[in-house]
């Protein structure tokens, strides 16, 4: 029997691959042939999707992006036993979108079947848990310490200290909260892990609460992420029947237990104590810090709020040991980052990479340019909220100080690209816009300042007197940046100042422009 891999993630999904499967079986019925379909999460490359794989005597053979059209061909050309074929892109590790990167915290995802217990322990699963049961509590955190994990949500704070902070706050209980709240533009990495290897999560928030003390654990998940959800909740119900979640993991003298709890939209709850609020039951506004939540967080105790890739990256660092995990990497930022490629981009998706890249490299070697074949104009990176790139930034190597040292941040690791077509003072409006509609209203530099932002740009726009309404928006964007509470209004500035700063012709008043 011969044995085919087909995607199911939300990717593949809305390409047509359970169409795509059910072609497959019937085509195979026809013809008498035996085949088992097997389903996996996503490798990333969504240029090829649906890519669906045959086991051969030589490896995995992938075949991409394949429609349903292509399926009685296929048979004909004989790809159940690698034959040749227009779509046949050889063994994918070997494809040049993979074959340059370094994959720790997806290794697996896109191979093995993501609810799988067998093909997770096969490939190097759940040995991160064994050794951090196996060191203890506090050996657990100096490991995480020393391999210089850096949060991965965007704010880079170091995993370790944090961790180390809920571990030494006297409590009566303490939490991990894994933040999936997914929500900026380009970005999709946390839905490939949940999708396409959710015990890897379950096994890094694992790891973290034997680390900190905390028996007690949510995975706040976006709400337009259900089939994300869903499989993480089904691999929740398969890891504590298999004793690896629960009480007295494998045997050990620790307990932990874990609920998938759906938002409801807000982009505000992505920020940490936004996220609280909402799996406390109330309304998603950000909390005045101090008290961290570190030290008073989740229902007013310690608590650990990571990220989904932050977690992820956890198994690796306790299996191959802190000083492997560090040796990748530039400068401070240790590790790799999966970075997450998508706008008007030839080649889009997921690339996990070690730090120090040039976004150079990124967009125009691996990226391939944009789509459009036009000139790259400008790269936003780190969100919606993050700042604007032009073409003179990009020798700027892909680290946290990098970026910070030129007005801009890593984010999460999204990257969306823009051709010469773009209208960078348009784009201005919209990331006050956009702060606008998301603020929880809490604090006034945000929730006003959002509102008048806006107005400003259209002033610009509309010659009403530019350059005074200029200076009059840069103002105000510093006092967003350092008097907001969180950072959606703190934000919210780096993509205004950046397209000004760097594509003021953009900021033309648009009646003089058209008369022109």
């Amino acid at each position: 029997m011969t044995r085919i891999f087909v995607p199911k993630d939300v990717t593949a999904l809305a390409l047509g691959a359970n169409k795509l499967v059910a072609k497959f079986e019937a085509e195979a019925r026809a013809r008498g042939l035996s085949i088992e379909i097997i389903r996996t999460g996503s490798r990333g490359m969504f240029f090829l999707e649906p890519l669906i794989e045959v086991e051969t005597g030589e490896g995995r053979i992938g075949y991409g992006p394949v429609s349903s059209s292509d399926v009685v061909s296929l048979f004909d050309a004989g790809f159940l036993a690698g034959g040749p074929h227009a779509l046949r892109i050889g063994r994918p590790e070997e494809h040049p979108f993979l074959a340059r990167q370094t994959r720790l915290t997806f290794a697996r995802c896109g191979i093995i079947d993501p609810l799988s217990l067998t093909d997770y322990a096969e490939h190097d699963g759940w040995r991160g848990l064994a050794r951090a049961i196996e060191i203890g509590p506090a050996t657990i955190v100096a490991e995480v310490t020393k391999s210089g994990l850096r949060g991965r949500g965007g704010a880079g704070f170091p995993t370790g200290i944090k961790w180390k902070t809920v571990a030494d706050t006297v409590a009566d209980r303490r939490y991990v909260v894994c933040n999936a709240d997914e929500g900026d533009s380009g970005t999709f990495a946390d839905r490939m892990i949940m999708e396409g290897d959710p015990f890897a999560l379950i096994e890094g928030m694992t790891i973290c609460a034997i680390g900190v003390g905390a028996t007690k654990g949510y995975i706040y998940c976006r709400s337009e992420y259900p089939h994300a959800g869903k499989t993480f909740a089904e691999a929740i119900r398969i890891a504590r029947e298999a004793g690896y979640l629960g009480p007295n993991i494998k045997g050990s003298p620790y307990s932990f237990e874990l609920e998938v709890r759906m938002g409801a939209g807000a982009y505000v709850c992505g920020e940490e104590t936004a996220l609280l609020e909402s799996l406390e039951g109330k309304r998603g506004i950000v909390r005045a810090k101090p008290p961290l939540p570190a030290h008073k967080g989740l229902f007013a105790r310690p608590t650990v709020v990571n990220n989904v890739l932050s977690l992820v990256a956890v198994p690796t660092v306790l299996d191959k040991g802190a000083d492997f995990y560090a040796g990748f990497g530039f400068g401070r930022s240790r590790g790799t980052m999966p970075l997450q490629i998508a706008g008007n981009v030839r080649y889009g998706g997921l690339f996990e990479t070690a730090f120090g890249l040039s976004l150079g490299e990124i967009v125009d070697s691996i990226g391939g340019g944009t789509l459009s074949g036009r000139p790259v104009r400008a790269v936003q990176c780190g969100g919606p909220l993050g700042a604007y790139f032009p073409r003179t930034l990009f020798d700027t190597p892909y680290d946290y100080e990098a970026f910070a040292a030129r007005d801009g941040l890593i984010g999460h690791g999204g990257i969306v690209i823009f051709d010469d077509t773009v209208d960078m003072a348009k784009m201005a409006r919209f990331a006050m816009e956009f702060c606008a509609i998301e603020s929880c209203g809490k604090c006034t530099p945000c929730r006003i300042g959002s509102t008048r932002g806006v107005e400003v740009v259209d002033h610009v726009l509309n010659g009403v007197k530019p350059a005074e309404n200029i200076a009059l928006l840069e103002d105000l964007c510093n006092t967003m940046k350092f008097g907001s509470l969180c950072a959606l209004g703190g934000f919210a500035p780096y993509p205004v100042t950046s397209a000004i700063r760097h594509f003021r012709e953009d900021f033309a008043p648009r009646v003089l422009a058209a008369a022109e």
